[in-house]
């Protein structure tokens, strides 16, 4: 779920993109879950989630994995961080950063948008949208 918000929702690329490449990479894909949680996820699916429901990776990360353990295990030039700077790296002071003898740009990238105002850039895109269909009449088409 949140691969799938920052993809469809930071940086506005279509869920199909992510359904394909999980169909193409995962062991265990499934059709119908894949596609289904793609489209759930991109708001456009039988049983959609909200449009606006925007997953933060790092509210998330510290609420799902506290210690930073599987932060530690799988992204391991970040091990040696404090845990209150692992799921967020670029709001670590130098000296942190240095002691864990992690460089932004360098050792770990920075990071690719930033989530506050890619989350209003999705709002606002996902309201163009809605704002279309109802113009549009396809709303109006869509109730009889």
């Amino acid at each position: 779920m949140i691969a799938g918000s920052f993809l469809l929702k930071d940086l506005l690329i279509d869920w199909r993109e992510g359904a394909a490449w999980f169909w193409d990479t995962l062991v265990d894909a499934d059709l119908a879950n894949n596609t289904l949680g793609w489209q759930w996820v991109a708001g456009c699916g039988a049983d959609a989630a909200p449009y606006f429901r925007v997953f933060n990776p790092v509210t998330q990360a510290r609420k799902f994995d506290p210690d930073g353990d599987y932060v530690r295990r799988w992204v391991p030039e970040l091990a040696k961080l404090p845990t209150e700077a692992l799921h967020a790296p670029w709001t670590a002071g130098p000296a942190v950063l240095g002691a864990a003898g992690v460089e932004l740009g360098q050792t770990y990238p920075h990071p690719m948008v930033d989530h506050a105002e890619a989350r209003i850039r999705a709002l606002a895109a996902f309201e163009r949208l809605s704002d279309g269909r109802r113009s549009s009449g396809a709303t109006a088409r869509m109730s009889r």
